[in-house]
This record gives structure tokens, sequence and C-alpha cells, in this order.
């Protein structure tokens, strides 16, 4: 092995990125946005428009806390296979600010399109879930447990970075090697200083995930079960976290896909790589249909007017396509495609399965909310569904490539670990029964 080339070779590739497309493309989608969600409501849309920015903001909040959470359930267990991946998962803690700002906005402006109805039924509630329910007290508990977790999930990830910048600050320049000797602080790159960041790595991620698991159930609940406050589900909160835990990884490896290219690092992503991801994508789409049997069983059998008039209402009549379009993408496709091990290590079959699941996982976020408080008789797409999407997911490209722009998108230490974990278990021939010598990084590959 040539460790001061290898090393030399990530550090660079850690400082390549650009992401012009991802910035050219987000900039575009969130003008189009910017433009048509102010006159979507000028118009009878104004309540579609709203209802559907709620449905963006539910979806793209979930996707940045699971790609958060998958950075410190991998530093809670000591994950070292995902070395060269998993700055490609933090880099999208940059939507968080987005996401408060939607929140603000969901429970200041956007709140009697959303809620107005709830509002209306809350005298008929008890009084102590009236106070619950209320907006005062909905608003605080919502944007406060974000505000903490998103706290928390960037003190991770800072303190995650801090090597990694302290490796790379020689090549930065100008406002970006300031803003490096600035997060280094006293880090000094000793041995008993990268032993410290580690400690507290494992101190903050159990920590997030504690608080994930709470804030988003909190979110789940306020965001999706109250708008119609007489059906409740124990199991919402965890099926909305794990799912979002899906979208994580299933965007991880669309992010892999394209910044392994992007970066230069693609030949290091090897398809031992790619394959334990698909595992994980394979096997929290099983666990999400699980979640969501586990819901549908229990309601049903029960046979409670309350409880069944929620399920009913999505899979029966003119929302059924999208149930179907939810259940074949999160569940049925998946399931197929990554049964066996060559598509886990596909890039363009895993992408694609990646693009069908976080397609779906939308749909389910959609077909959770809107049939709840839309006067439609059933989906309909327009200008007011139109417009926040577009603004969403610019404004989630563009973040991301500014992250891109100024912090490290390779981990040198991490990878390193991941590199020279993986030739050494090829040198003593130690892989599983469904790798072979092709799906590991060589040692030839670390010299290049």
């Amino acid at each position: 092995m040539a460790p001061r080339k290898l090393r030399q070779r990530l550090v660079e590739a850690s400082l390549a990125g650009r992401y012009d497309i991802h910035l050219g493309v987000g900039l575009g989608l969130a003008l189009l946005g910017l433009v048509l969600f102010p006159l979507a409501l000028r118009g009878e849309g104004a309540d579609r428009a709203w209802q559907m920015f709620h449905v963006n903001w539910i979806y793209f909040t979930g996707l940045t806390g699971g790609s958060i959470a998958f950075a410190a359930v991998h530093k809670l267990v000591n994950a070292r296979w995902s070395g060269l991946l998993i700055r490609f998962a933090e880099a999208v803690v940059a939507f968080a600010p987005v996401s408060l700002l939607g929140c603000v906005l969901v429970y200041t402006v956007g709140y009697p399109h959303i809620y107005g109805h709830m509002q209306e039924q809350l005298p008929a509630l008890s009084h102590g879930k009236a106070v619950w329910l209320s907006h005062d007290v909905m608003f605080a508990r919502v944007f406060i447990g974000l505000v903490v977790l998103y706290w928390v999930g960037w003190k991770l990830i800072r303190t995650d970075l801090v090597p990694d910048v302290f490796a790379a600050k020689g090549l930065a320049t100008g406002g970006r090697r300031a803003m490096f000797e600035r997060l280094t602080g006293k880090f000094d790159g000793s041995e008993g200083a990268i032993e410290r960041v580690d400690r507290r790595l494992k101190t903050l991620g159990p920590v997030y995930v504690i608080l994930y698991a709470l804030v988003f159930s909190m979110v789940a609940f306020d965001g999706m079960m109250a708008l119609q406050p007489h059906w409740f589900s124990n199991l919402l909160g965890g099926w909305y976290f794990m799912g979002s835990f899906l979208g994580a990884h299933m965007l991880l490896a669309l992010n892999m896909i394209y910044g392994g290219k992007h970066l230069g690092v693609e030949d290091l992503i090897s398809g031992k790589q790619r394959h334990d991801l698909g595992k994980l994508c394979f096997g929290f789409s099983v666990f999400w249909t699980y979640l969501m049997w586990a819901q549908f069983q229990v309601i049903w059998y029960a046979n409670l007017p309350e409880e069944t008039g929620f399920v009913f209402a999505r899979l029966w009549g003119p929302w059924i396509p999208v149930a179907r379009a939810v259940l074949s993408g999160m569940f049925f496709i998946p399931f197929a495609v990554l049964l066996g091990v060559a598509p886990k290590k596909s890039r363009a079959i895993l992408g694609s399965v990646a693009v069908v699941s976080l397609s779906a996982l939308f749909l389910e976020r959609y077909l959770m909310i809107i049939p709840s408080v839309s006067e439609e008789s059933g989906p309909v797409f327009g200008m007011p569904e139109l417009a926040p999407t577009a603004l969403f997911l610019g404004l989630f490209l563009v973040t991301y490539a500014l992250w891109a722009r100024t912090y490290p998108m390779v981990s040198p230490r991490l990878a390193e670990a991941t590199l020279e974990r993986e030739v050494h278990h090829l040198e003593l021939e130690t892989f599983d029964h469904e790798d072979q010598e092709r799906d590991f990084v060589h040692e030839g590959d670390l010299d290049k």
C-alpha cells in the first residue's frame, strides 16, 4: 500500500466537489417555485398550495433527519464499511435551516389552510386533547424539538468534520482556508486529539438516535395524524421515522453513485460497499412493510369506525391508484429487484430502485396527508402542487451543492480505514460466499 499517495488523493478528492448540476438545476427549480407559489396563493388553489407545501416539508424534513441518523447510527455501532460513503449522507444536514423555516411557515401563514378544519373540530374533543392539539402547544413542541434535534445533529457532524478539515486545510484557499482554521480550533491532529473526537462521536451518536425517534414521532403525530384528530395509531411515529431512515439509505445510494464519479473516487467505492448499502435498502424496505401491515391489520380487524375510516378512504375509490403505487414502489419493486446479490452491486440497478423508492415515499407522505385536508374527491396535480414541490426540491439540491463547495465531501481517515479493511480481507480471502474477488478494492487501486 502507498498510504501517503492514498491520503493525498483522498484529501484532494474531498475538496473537489462543485456539484454544478445540482446547483444549476436546484436554482432553476427554486426560482420556478418562488415565482409560481405566490401566484398559486392568489387564486382558488391557495389551500392546495399550502397543503402540498406541508407534504413537501414532511418529506424533505424526513430525509434530512434520516440522513443524519444514518451517520449517528454508524458512529454508534462503529461501522467501518461506510467510510467513503458517510459524508454523502452527512451533507444533507445543510437542508436543516430550510426545514426549520418551512416549519415556521407551516404553523404561521399556512396554518389556516392546512389545519383550519382541525381547529373546527377541537371543541368536540376532550379538554386535554384540545389543549394538546392547540396551535401554540403544537408549534412549540415541533419547532423546539426540531431545533434541538438539528443542533445535536450539527454537533455530531461538525465533530466528525474536524479531523478531515484539519487534513485538507493546507489545500484550501481564501475564505475557505480561514473558515477551516476557525473550525479546527485547538485540534492538532495528534492521536490523542483523534481519540477525543471518537469519544465525542460515541456520545453524540446515541443522543441523536434517541432524539430522532422522539422528535420525528411528534412530527408524525402533529404533521399527519392531527389532521384527522379522531383517528390515531401508536405505530405512526415509528412508521414515519423508519420510513425516513429508509429514504435516507435510498438517497445515499443516489448520492454515492453520482458523488463517487464526480469526486473521482468511483473506483474506490467497491461492489462490496454497494452490496452492504443495498442490503440495508432491502432490509428497511421489508421493515417499512412490516410496520405498515402491523398498523393495517389491527385497525382493519378491530373494525372501529373512527379507525377504519382513515384507512378505507385511502384504499378505496379515486385514491387507490396512489396507494397501489406506494405499495409497489416501497415494497414489491425493491423486494423483487434487490432480493438477489448482483442487483445490489450494480450502480444502475441500485440507483433505479432508489429513484422508485424515493418517489413512492413521496407519494406515501402525500397519501397520508392530502385525503385528510383536501376538498377534492381524489388526487389532482396542477400549479398549486407543482410550485411547492419545485421549490423544496430546488432548495434541497442547492443546499447540498453549497455544502459540497464548503466542506470536505470525503473523509480521508474514515475512507482509509474502509479501504485498509477491504484489502486486508481480500488478502486473507475471508469474504463471504456472495462476494467475489472483483467486488473488493485491491491494493493496486490504492496506488492510482
